[in-house]
């Protein structure tokens, strides 16, 4: 379209628009790595270690990722005093709730995605 026209909507049809929520979702779990973070903590608490084993993440990319998602309230940092020290993450109440949806999801990708 040519600078300075206007898109005119034809009488009778609606303007389309993306949900404002759901743009926002894939926004945060359309990074790599968060949605997955999200799923292997639905398992159960996890440190470190057995985070970085299990999705073969590097140190700085799942550090990166564990304090995005502890800062958007969906996982939760516990700190166990020692000796030794012990560091474990475990989803929130918020980071729970979000786990049906990403079964839905996991659901929707084996029935229709080829691999």
């Amino acid at each position: 379209m040519a600078a300075g026209t206007r898109d005119v909507i034809p009488a009778g049809h609606e303007v389309r628009q993306c949900d404002g929520a759901l743009s926002r979702a894939f926004q945060f779990l359309g990074k790599r790595w968060n949605a997955m973070l999200v799923s292997v903590l639905g398992s159960g608490p996890a440190g470190f270690a057995e985070l970085k084993r299990v999705l073969g993440i590097s140190d700085s990319m799942l550090s990166d990722r564990l304090s995005e998602l502890a800062g958007a309230g969906l996982v939760v940092r516990r700190v166990e005093e020692g000796p030794p020290v012990a560091v474990t993450y475990e989803l929130s109440e918020s980071g729970q709730a979000l786990l049906p949806a990403l079964r839905e999801i996991g659901d929707w990708a084996r029935d229709n995605l080829e691999g």
